[in-house]
C-alpha cells in the first residue's frame, strides 16, 4: 500500500505515527510467509480495500481506515465479561478509544479540528446510512475479514449455523459495490459453500 494519494506533509506523518503505534502490537499474523504485527497489517488491508473501493478517497477517509483499530490490543476482550453485554461494552469503548487515540496523532501531525472530527466521525461509523465515505469504510471492514480473516476463522469454528450467522450479518452491512467486490473473492470449496448458504438463505 503507498500513500501516493496524498503526499502532503501531515498526511505522511500521521501515516508514520500510525504505523509507528501499531507496530507495537505484541499478536502477530503471517502474510504471505511474513510475520507482522496484526494491527499493523490489518490498516494496511484496510486501507488498500478502501483505496480500490474509492481510487479517489478523501484524505480524512483514507486516514480513518489506517486508524480504524489503533492499537486494539491495549483493550483485550477478556477483560470484559465473555457473554453479549460484555461483548457489546467492549466494542463500544473500543471505538471510543481508537477514536481518541487516532485524534491525538492527528493534532501531532498538525491537523485542525474539522479534519480530525471527521476522521472520528468515520471510525464511530456516525451517520453509516446517509455516509457513503462511511459506507466504503464499513464495506473495507467487511471484505477485509472475507479476504484475510474468514478461512481461518471457519477452521476454528465447527458451528455452521454460527458462521452462516456471521457473514449474514456482514453481508447486510455491505452496499452493493461491496457485495460486487466480495464476489470476485476466491475461497476453498468449503469456505465457498458456507457462503453461498449464507447469501441464499439471507433474511
Amino acid at each position: 500500500m503507498s500513500d501516493t494519494n496524498h503526499q502532503g506533509s501531515r498526511f505522511i506523518k500521521a501515516c508514520r505515527l500510525f504505523d509507528e503505534a501499531n507496530l507495537r502490537d505484541p499478536n502477530k499474523v503471517t502474510c504471505e510467509g511474513v510475520e507482522y504485527p496484526h494491527e499493523y497489517i490489518y490498516s494496511r488491508w484496510l486501507t488498500q480495500w478502501v483505496q480500490k473501493l474509492a481510487p479517489d478517497a478523501s484524505e480524512a477517509l483514507l486516514l480513518a481506515a489506517r486508524c480504524q483499530h489503533l492499537k486494539r490490543w491495549e483493550i483485550p476482550r477478556n477483560t470484559y465479561p465473555m457473554n453479549r453485554p460484555g461483548y457489546l461494552k467492549w466494542r463500544t469503548d473500543l471505538k471510543k478509544f481508537h477514536a481518541q487515540q487516532a485524534a491525538a496523532i492527528l493534532a501531532q501531525a498538525g491537523y485542525a479540528q474539522p479534519l480530525i472530527e471527521r476522521v472520528q466521525a468515520l471510525n464511530l461509523k456516525q451517520n453509516i446510512k446517509h455516509d457513503p465515505e462511511c459506507q466504503t469504510l464499513e464495506d473495507a471492514l467487511c471484505l477485509v475479514f472475507l479476504e484475510h480473516q474468514f478461512e481461518a476463522f471457519m477452521q476454528k469454528n465447527n458451528d455452521e449455523a454460527k458462521m452462516i450467522g456471521i457473514l449474514q450479518k456482514s453481508w447486510k452491512k455491505m452496499s452493493e459495490a461491496g457485495h460486487q467486490a466480495a464476489s470476485q473473492l476466491r475461497f476453498p470449496d468449503a469456505g465457498q459453500a458456507i457462503i453461498r448458504r449464507a447469501i441464499e438463505n439471507e433474511d
